[in-house]
């Protein structure tokens, strides 16, 4: 729920290891609830353990904007422990590492190869706090649909073809870096996965800018889409990256030299 350069993006609540498995169940002929909605996305996904059991994730999050690359950076988290690395660029092009854990927001930060300090250093680690709160809710929003903070209801739903979607409304009661932030998910009746969301930030008058979700994969135990198009602009938010490893070195989140070549 925050802005991150060159392309405005939605960011929430800093991401917990363990997500809520409670069921919401409708009563029985009535239209299922927002949250029975959600909760059906996270059984497509893989289901609450699958996701708690998976530890470490490592992708690249990438923008292209007419045909050119405009963002690119590389992220390692251990989901478990909250250490995380991320590697990018400032927008002069200089190559940047910072290790920090975002439980604790605590860590330390390299630019162009050489240890920063001070405030210097707290700008890098609180930039890498949102930047990982951003790239990582495009990433993993529909687990996130029953995080504490975040309101469900329905909007509806929509028809195309034989396809149905039920569009659930995320709102957020006072959590986030920007809580006035609107999104619409639509969830597809057959698959139960997400296809699309809309959103409005920071309680603008809008239009929402749309983003179809494209590229469902399993990676590891869970299901993650690799792909994101916004139908108007073609805007593309992109994983070219994207993994869920057994095991990573320790080095990752201790060393700001690259990990060792596999």
């Amino acid at each position: 729920m925050s802005c991150v350069r060159l392309i405005p993006v939605a960011v929430v609540l800093a991401l917990a290891a363990q997500l809520r498995a409670a069921e919401d169940k409708p009563v029985a002929g009535s239209p299922p609830s927002a949250a029975a909605i959600a909760d059906r996305v996270m059984h497509a996904l893989g289901g609450p353990e699958a996701w708690n059991d998976t530890r470490y994730l490592r992708f690249e999050f990438a923008v292209d904007r007419e045909g050119k690359t405009v963002v690119s950076r590389s992220h390692t988290w251990d989901k478990w422990t909250g250490r995380y690395r991320l590697e990018a660029k400032t927008k002069e092009g200089d190559p940047y590492t910072v290790l920090v854990n975002v439980n604790t927001r605590e860590g330390s930060a390299w630019l162009k190869g050489k240890r920063l300090t001070g405030e210097e250093e707290k700008k890098y680690l609180e930039q890498a706090y949102a930047t990982w709160v951003n790239d990582t809710y495009w990433l993993l929003m529909p687990y996130k649909m029953r995080d504490p903070g975040v309101i469900l209801t329905l909007d509806g739903a929509e028809k195309k073809g034989n396809d149905t979607w039920d569009k659930v409304v995320l709102t957020f009661d006072g959590v986030g870096l920007t809580p006035k932030d609107k999104y619409w998910v639509y969830v597809n009746r057959d698959t139960g996965l997400v296809d699309k969301w809309e959103y409005i930030l920071k309680g603008g008058p809008g239009p929402a800018t749309p983003f179809l979700w494209k590229g469902w994969v399993r990676y590891g135990k869970v299901l993650l889409a690799n792909d994101r198009v916004n139908p108007k602009d073609g805007t593309r938010i992109y994983f070219p990256v994207l993994e869920a490893p057994s095991t990573v070195p320790d080095t990752t989140f201790t060393s700001p030299e690259p990990a060792p070549a596999k």
